[in-house]
């Protein structure tokens, strides 16, 4: 993203990205045109340096690193090293849709818990729950779905959907 396109996006009053005094989902600090910028600057590459992004978006290097940093410590990014499992000793990777009964936060509080979840989303559809779970073999997944998330009380029932093949784990949706 460069200068002229964060220019372009605070000259538009009506631009929902200039300045978002709340989350989608009703909570959330307060993103303005320019850390939007930073934000997408650090999903092409998050190793870009302070320098880079401050040219492309028009601040001072230290500028950028106190909105980084600011960034960071309100929860809204995190700066990470994203592998392929398979290349770290995770050979099995699997989604499990969870059907609750009663409190469904709760049992997301317990999944959230385990290493083994790296995503647990609420959701309204087929299921109330939705994980990611990453483990280094058919039985460690087995012992993670049998043992543990049959065990957490109010999980009724869970389907399973066993990745065969990573093809595309991208996280360069933006800041739309």
């Amino acid at each position: 993203m460069h200068s002229d396109v964060v220019a372009s996006r605070s000259a538009d009053p009506k631009d929902s990205r200039e300045s978002r005094s709340e989350s989608r989902n009703g909570a959330g600090p307060n993103l303005d045109a320019v850390s939007l910028a930073i934000i997408e600057q650090l999903q092409e590459d998050g190793r870009r340096p302070y320098a880079a992004i401050g040219k492309a978006v028009g601040l001072s290097e230290a500028a950028v690193r106190q909105r980084v940093q600011k960034l960071l410590d309100q929860g809204v990014m995190q700066i990470v090293a994203v592998t392929d499992p398979l290349t770290v000793g995770f050979r099995r990777q699997a989604m499990v849709g969870i059907h609750v009964e009663g409190d469904v936060e709760s049992v997301a509080d317990a999944l959230s818990a385990m290493s083994e979840c790296e995503y647990v989303v609420m959701t309204a559809g087929s299921f109330d729950l939705i994980v990611e779970i990453v483990c280094e073999d058919d039985d460690h997944l087995l012992e993670v779905i049998n043992r543990r998330i049959r065990a957490i009380p109010g999980v009724r029932s869970t389907e399973s959907f066993v990745y065969l093949k990573l093809k595309k784990q991208t996280y360069m949706w933006g800041t739309r």
